[in-house]
């Protein structure tokens, strides 16, 4: 039910705003705003999109829990969404969720409201960070094929490459 809300007020409430801001300051005005605003979010967008992916590279690098910095990289990519749906209050929006803090109070918020059963890193059993070695991790399953070096293979070019 929330998300019909959601569907049917946030169009009429958009509609609303062009109205109004088209009627105070025009039509040209209103649209060039408008594409303004999407071209700053999509810049925007992206060089925090590029922080966004250096810091989940660094989290999995160091073994560190990748929650954060997976959250912050979708929120990343919403607001690049919204940014781009034309619209005063999807830009809002969108550009409230290119602030930092802004996101990490969301993230915050979802994660008060999402409760995780179990999280583990690395080989079953070992702490989180560690790499404890067992003998049969040494094991290298493959497939062989013995070469007679007295008769080598006779290996030309196939017949597709014959002129």
């Amino acid at each position: 039910m929330l998300l019909l809300l959601l569907f049917i007020g946030i169009p009429l409430l958009e509609i609303t705003l062009f109205i109004q801001v088209g009627g105070a300051i025009g039509l040209g005005w209103t649209l060039a705003i408008v594409v303004l605003t999407a071209i700053l979010g999509a810049w925007m967008v992206r060089s925090q999109g590029a922080q966004a992916m250096l810091n989940l590279r660094s989290s999995f690098s160091s073994l560190q829990d990748p929650t954060e910095p997976l959250a912050h990289g979708a929120m990343i990519l919403f607001s690049g969404a919204l940014l781009l749906t034309p619209g005063f209050f999807t830009d809002f929006v969108g550009f409230a969720l290119l602030v930092p803090a802004v996101r990490s109070a969301v993230y915050r918020h979802l994660k008060s409201r999402v409760k995780i059963h179990a999280f583990q890193m690395g080989p079953e059993g070992a702490p989180s960070g560690t790499a404890h070695r067992h003998p049969q991790d040494r094991v290298i399953d493959g497939e062989f094929e013995e070469i007679d070096t007295q008769n080598p293979p006779q290996s030309g070019p196939s017949g597709w490459t014959k002129h």
